[in-house]
């Protein structure tokens, strides 16, 4: 793993036409709405506000270099610890997100879809996911995952429950259980695996976050908080991907 914070100058930015192709799925780590809101004493409730623009940005970034599948970190399982005002502010964020975006999203090609444990989302945020997942089904430019009450340790042990019910109703002989059968009982069964991790907000961890997928996953750390993430950011981290030697545990 390598940590690499701001390689590149302040406000410059490669030039997407020189950049060599990939990667094809891009996983986001959000990090930093409520320090950046502290820093100017806001509420948390306008950090998560401001970190809006962040994902339209990187999002259209995203579609214009050929990313085929984006996925952010948007509400973990253990975000449930946080106050009753903020678990409220952020679905609130979130379905006026999507109340104003899906239009855009349908008309770009974008596909829109939600993972995790949906259940325990309030409804109205519920409904407002299914109908734009029912908008832009057909959309095949790329796919924006919402990772929502999610979180990775939960998604392992119901495709373990998931296997373990098929294996006792004899559908599967647990013999025969490998990689792709866990693979095919995740919650992110449709997409491929993370080329590249991106974690903003300056921490160095994963948390609980796509624990199996990331396995050979780029990772990428920078200390600017998700509301000052950028396109130029956006590309300074493919920049560095592209600088990355993937060899997947063999020689070149």
């Amino acid at each position: 793993m390598t940590d690499t914070l701001d390689p590149m100058p302040a406000g410059q930015a490669p030039d997407p036409t020189e950049l060599p192709k990939g990667p094809k799925h891009v996983a986001i780590i959000m990090d930093g709405n409520g320090r950046w809101a502290k820093a100017r004493g806001l509420g948390r409730s306008e950090g998560h506000k401001a970190g809006a623009e962040p994902v339209r940005a990187v999002l259209k970034a995203a579609h214009r270099l050929g990313v085929r599948f984006l996925t952010l970190y948007t509400f973990s399982t253990e975000n449930w610890g946080r106050s009753r005002e903020e678990i409220d502010n952020l679905f609130d964020l979130l379905v006026r997100y999507i109340d104003s975006e899906t239009m855009e999203l349908l008309s770009s090609g974008v596909r829109l879809r939600a993972m995790g444990d949906i259940g325990r989302l309030p409804s109205f945020a519920r409904e407002a996911l299914a109908q734009a997942e029912r908008l832009t089904g057909d959309n095949t430019d790329l796919t924006l995952t919402l990772a929502l009450s999610y979180g990775s340790r939960a998604e392992l042990a119901a495709a373990a429950r998931s296997l373990a019910m098929e294996s006792q109703r004899g559908r599967i002989d647990p013999a025969a259980i490998d990689e792709d059968s866990v693979s095919s009982h995740l919650w992110t069964s449709e997409l491929p695996d993370p080329d590249l991790l991106i974690r903003t907000g300056g921490d160095r961890r994963i948390s609980n976050f796509l624990l199996w997928q990331l396995a050979y996953s780029e990772l990428y750390f920078t200390d600017t908080l998700w509301p000052d993430f950028g396109e130029n950011d956006f590309l300074a981290a493919l920049s560095d991907f592209h600088g990355r030697q993937r060899r997947y545990g063999r020689v070149d």
